[in-house]
């Protein structure tokens, strides 16, 4: 898939043209979950807008469950669960009535809506806020709700485009176990976008990362990736405050001659 915008100059009437993805190509099974990464601009936002059909490709084709989605939207757009990365709430609506208005939209049936909707608040730790007007919702709860939204139906495809931005750590954990379990049950094949490696590398089974102009620079696992561009480590360590003697033992061992200073800070 390819994806070029023309972009105004500032001659009068000029124009430019804009790479936003370049030959992009993967495929995904059920039970699979890919991450795709990349800084500000890369091209994740456009490629998911591409996959919805909110924007069209300039060159490629895109399937979903052997649909093309540029002859056969209607029909792909069924197997399709999708967080975008803006929050698209409505101010004065409840958790509940959001997620009974979007099961309306998909065409769940009437006599199922209700257990789906209760799993989905449950899967998603909103119970206690299922009564809030969503404009009430903190940051991370709203976006739990974008992710129960998409969820809801068991698509066979979940795209989910930075679904933990803004929320605590806690809440980003939890969130990683969420799709984690989607993974698992090998019902649905997951499309997720983050700037995190470390998110990437907590619920990818394949990963690939794209540069500016939307160029995939690698694809492939977790470790394969590291093999082929790591260039060290990281390593992380935690140090508690020295008692005075402990000081002495140091000084006289390593230093005999010096002078062991003390600052304390309040």
């Amino acid at each position: 898939m390819k994806k070029v915008f023309k972009v105004p100059t500032k001659k009068c009437c000029g124009s430019q043209k804009l790479s936003a993805v370049s030959d992009l190509s993967f495929g995904l099974e059920q039970g699979e979950c890919f991450a795709l990464l990349g800084v500000n601009g890369a091209g994740k936002s456009t490629t998911f807008k591409s996959l919805t059909a909110e924007v069209t490709p300039t060159k490629g084709k895109i399937q979903i469950g052997g649909y093309n989605i540029q002859k056969d939207f209607e029909k792909a757009r069924q197997l399709i669960g999708y967080c975008p990365q803006e929050n698209l709430l409505f101010d004065t609506m409840t958790c509940v009535e959001h997620l009974k208005y979007y099961a309306q939209v998909k065409g769940i049936p009437r006599n199922l809506r209700e257990s789906i909707i209760e799993e989905a608040i449950k899967n998603l730790g909103l119970n206690e806020h299922r009564d809030k007007l969503s404009k009430n919702l903190s940051g991370g709860n709203k976006r739990k709700l974008c992710v129960a939204i998409a969820l809801l139906g068991n698509p066979s495809i979940i795209l989910l485009d930075e679904p933990s931005a803004g929320m605590d750590p806690e809440s980003r954990r939890f969130m990683w176990s969420v799709i984690g379990r989607i993974a698992q049950k090998k019902s649905s094949a997951v499309v997720l976008t983050t700037h995190s490696m470390e998110e990437a590398e907590a619920l990818s089974t394949k990963m690939g990362i794209l540069v500016k102009g939307g160029i995939f620079k690698c694809f492939g696992s977790a470790q394969h990736i590291k093999n082929k561009f790591g260039t060290g480590f990281v390593i992380e360590f935690k140090t508690r405050t020295l008692e005075e003697d402990e000081l002495e033992v140091i000084k006289e061992r390593y230093m005999p001659n010096g002078r062991v200073m003390i600052d304390k800070f309040d």
